[in-house]
């Protein structure tokens, strides 16, 4: 088996960080494709590990929550009958959460806008913060939920509307 050189590798990096493509990646670097997507996933799979453990007892204040909206394949709409469901093909989405003070995202997640895919998010969320929060989401009704559970009391969160959520109003 082959080894990629550590120069070879920084120089692919290098290239991939500055916004080039994997095929401009290739030509720059004479590499051939499959071993650059196979950097680009050994590279991207430290990252996940160096984040999941060095991102714990955040002292964040204040954290904003969302979702990035893409599709894999195809859209939604276009997705075949046997395929739908299957992660991969349609919608897909990326969680995120941002500290509105530093921009550092303590989590993140990618999968499908579900009521399970909201909980894990917010879950791993909670397992990064030190102290006590004000946290802001969007109006994604899961949330709601995902919030009790894995912060209980121990939080300050704040919806856009709640009213429009829950169909009932905090001022009566």
């Amino acid at each position: 088996m082959n080894r990629l050189k550590a120069d070879k590798q920084k120089q692919i990096i290098s290239a991939l960080v500055e916004g080039n493509s994997i095929r401009a990646t290739c030509r720059m670097t004479g590499a051939a494709k499959g071993t650059v997507l196979k950097l680009l996933a050994d590279i991207g799979m430290a990252c996940a590990d160096y984040q999941d453990n060095a991102f714990r007892y955040l002292e964040c204040k204040l954290i904003q929550c969302d979702e990035i909206w893409s599709f894999c394949a195809m859209k939604e709409k276009n997705v075949p009958e046997e395929k739908r469901g299957q992660f991969g093909y349609g919608d897909c989405y990326t969680f995120t959460s941002i500290c509105a003070e530093s921009k550092l995202v303590p989590s993140w997640l990618v999968g499908k806008r579900t009521l399970e895919n909201a909980t894990i998010f917010i879950k791993d969320l909670s397992e990064r913060l030190k102290n006590r929060v004000q946290l802001t989401t969007d109006g994604f009704k899961p949330y709601l939920n995902a919030v009790e559970d894995a912060f209980g009391s121990e939080i300050d969160y704040s919806l856009p509307n709640p009213t429009k959520l829950t169909g009932e109003s905090h001022f009566t």
